[in-house]
């Protein structure tokens, strides 16, 4: 074999080797790569019902009940426009109450019931994550413009 085609040969396997690893990494982030949803939009059908995603908005008073024989949660979480049941077995973050920021990960049932894996709750008294912040303002938006004759 020729210098010159045993170059080409180097520089075709090292770009075969670089289009996989790209192709693996890009795999990976599709994978992980999680949206959120507010209840609005859930109840718009726009979720997936395939895979995993998160939801925020406030806890709705009233609404937490706990099984008394595990660690399952029942709980509804609003962006006071629509309302959505949220189901969690585990420990909830020691922050979670009724009407503060929550956000849920996990998937949305063929019921409409959304299954958590995961619960974060606000750290503070002046946190809420943006995405969560935004759906709530345009679903108030959305109350006053349908109350507006």
């Amino acid at each position: 074999m020729k210098p010159r085609h045993k170059r080409l040969a180097l520089i075709g396997g090292g770009l075969a080797a670089l289009a996989v690893a790209a192709a693996l990494v890009l795999n990976a982030f599709q994978s992980n790569l999680v949206f959120f949803f507010s209840p609005s939009q859930i109840a718009a059908g726009e979720a997936p019902r395939d895979r995993a995603f998160r939801v925020g908005g406030l806890v709705q008073a009233g609404s937490v009940k706990r099984n008394p024989e595990g660690l399952t949660v029942n709980f509804v979480v609003t962006d006071t426009a629509k309302d959505i049941t949220v189901v969690y077995t585990g420990s909830l973050p020691d922050l979670f109450r009724e009407g503060k920021g929550v956000v849920a990960q996990g998937k949305l049932g063929a019921d409409g019931v959304f299954r958590a894996t995961e619960v974060l709750a606000k750290h503070d008294e002046n946190y809420m994550p943006p995405d969560a912040q935004h759906a709530l303002e345009q679903a108030q938006k959305a109350q006053k413009s349908l109350r507006t004759p």
